[in-house]
């Protein structure tokens, strides 16, 4: 090989070598910014906050959402736990209490934390012309989608709390309306958001129409009373009328990595921008549901993420800063002090408030 081949080789290799370098470095620094969120199905709520979090916070390599597809709550905990590249999830608050009784993954339970309540979801039981009550549907077909989703999670919760024993079809929701249509199954449960887009341009004129929940003492230990109205459905439900159903809590939860790990730090900063950015979810064209969420609404029996819970107190910190510094420029004000001397007076008094003996 003479020594002008030899030298194109060479050049050649380190060409490669240095294009493969600055992939591998491209794709590092990609990743390093990636957040994967596991929703819910096409047809629901879940998929539709996910894009809201995709279309707000994205912001190139720094942070980049992923929104995907899940296949309810309790594969959602699993994806969380045991999925590479899935960060947060979108799942139900009842998911903690159904799944200790799962002992593949009741013993890292503690593990999971969430960031934030986001809203809640109504359980929608549309039934057939035949069915009056939720108590008829007994040994009768009803759909409570498949196996792990979150609505065969609360509707099978749900159904054993009323004693109802329904013979349980295990169909996706699309499928199971068009089975509901023909009688084939005399009814569907499904948990999600109102108004939800299967249902909302619905007409009454086959007798189909939403069963009334009874809000029985049981339930409501768990679960929040919730209506469905005329507006939310108005083909299935009369003007001024209101169908009695419960709420089951929307969480945004992550597994409890160590600090110092990567996975750590990439949900952390994904928490500090949709913490500092929330008031953008509360324009249109987002979802109407972020109207809904409280950030600072706790969850009993879970476990906030620490960097939220740090995010929370700072907040509450300034806002008490605020207060005080509003309240003392009115003390000061009607004592004819300028503005000028205001500010000084309020950081002295800030100085001498920390060093006062507690």
């Amino acid at each position: 090989m003479t020594k002008g081949i030899l030298g194109a080789v060479l050049l050649g290799l380190w060409l490669t070598a240095g294009g493969a370098w600055a992939a591998d470095a491209r794709g590092a620094t990609a990743n390093s910014g990636t957040v994967g969120i596991v929703s819910g199905g096409v047809e629901g709520t879940y998929v539709r906050i996910a894009s809201d979090l995709a279309a707000v916070l994205d912001s190139g390599d720094d942070l980049r959402i992923v929104p995907m597809l899940g296949k309810g709550s309790v594969q959602n905990i699993k994806d969380i736990m045991f999925l590479k590249g899935v960060d947060v999830g979108i799942v139900q608050s009842d998911v903690l209490a159904y799944v200790k009784r799962d002992r593949t993954i009741a013993g890292a339970m503690p593990r999971i934390k969430y960031i934030a309540k986001l809203y809640n979801e109504e359980l929608h039981i549309l039934a057939g012309p035949d069915v009056a009550r939720v108590e008829d549907l007994a040994g009768r077909k009803v759909n409570i989608d498949g196996a792990g989703s979150g609505t065969h999670m609360t509707a099978s919760l749900i159904f054993g709390m009323l004693g109802v024993r329904v013979e349980p079809q295990s169909d996706d929701q699309a499928l199971a309306l068009e089975k509901l249509r023909r009688g084939e199954i005399s009814a569907m449960a499904y948990v999600a958001g109102k108004p939800t887009r299967l249902f909302r341009d619905l007409k009454a004129d086959g007798g189909l129409h939403f069963l009334p929940v009874p809000l029985t003492g049981e339930l409501l230990e768990t679960y929040l009373p919730s209506r469905l109205t005329s507006g939310d459905y108005e083909g299935l439900i009369k003007a001024g009328e209101t169908v009695d159903t419960v709420a089951v809590g929307a969480v945004m939860a992550v597994y409890g990595w160590n600090r110092d790990s990567e996975r750590y730090r990439k949900v952390a900063r994904f928490v500090e921008a949709f913490f500092n950015r929330f008031p953008e979810f509360l324009k249109p064209p987002r979802h109407p549901k972020w109207t809904e969420v409280n950030l600072a609404a706790e969850l009993p029996g879970w476990s906030r993420f620490e960097p939220a819970e740090a995010w929370l107190r700072q907040a509450d910190a300034a806002a008490t800063d605020v207060t005080k510094r509003d309240a003392f420029r009115a003390f000061v004000t009607e004592r004819g002090v300028t503005p000028d001397q205001t500010e000084k007076l309020f950081e002295q008094f800030l100085l001498w408030q920390a060093r006062a003996p507690r």
